[in-house]
């Protein structure tokens, strides 16, 4: 049931620091080498946020390359 419970929190968001405290660990690195495994969509919300950081901006209608707006 822990097992159950953690993977659930994990994939609801709740961080591996909090995940311990909730579990009883007195070290969230103990947390994690148990868990790690459950954190399979970690990698997806990483490559997700770096994607909205560096998504190219829109300058109106504007090309870069159009003489006119140099």
């Amino acid at each position: 049931m822990r097992h159950f419970y953690a993977s659930i929190a994990l994939a609801s968001g709740v961080s591996v620091k909090e995940l311990a405290e909730y579990l009883g660990h007195h070290d969230p690195g103990y947390t994690l080498q148990i868990c790690t495994h459950l954190v399979s969509s970690s990698q997806r919300r990483a490559r997700k946020a770096a994607d909205g950081i560096f998504k190219p901006r829109h300058i109106g209608a504007a090309r870069l390359e159009d003489p006119e707006t140099a």
